[in-house]
């Protein structure tokens, strides 16, 4: 079996709603970080500070061939129609893992075989 690592980072507020979408779609344990983005253009605020939002950094290890499904449901959550977006998300396919628990291979066999 081969792994990726998928890496969603979205607004604080899209943090439940992206975590619903990679459950739905066979993402098993997840690991949250606070994490505060610097956008590339600066935004003013009260007195001519600038704005740095508040973020939540998403690290999940998936079976190959569900990151991608779950990466587009994630995408589905925070793209925006206009062209402009509230996160971001990638994979990284994984080479050497060690430390992953049974239960989540077996989960991931299952989500496989419920799909086909």
């Amino acid at each position: 079996m081969k792994f990726s690592a998928l890496v969603a980072i979205v607004n604080d507020e899209y943090e439940e709603q992206t975590i619903k979408a990679a459950r739905k779609h066979g993402a098993t344990g997840i690991t949250i970080l606070a994490g505060k983005g610097i956008p590339c253009d600066e935004r003013k605020t009260f007195f001519g500070l600038s704005f740095e939002g508040s973020q939540s950094v998403l690290i999940m290890v998936l079976e190959k061939s569900l990151s991608l499904g779950v990466l587009k449901a994630i995408k589905n959550v925070v793209a925006k129609n206009e062209g402009g977006s509230e996160g971001l998300v990638f994979t990284v396919p994984l080479e050497h893992l060690a430390g992953i628990d049974f239960k989540q291979v077996q989960r991931f066999e299952q989500h496989l075989k419920e799909e086909l």
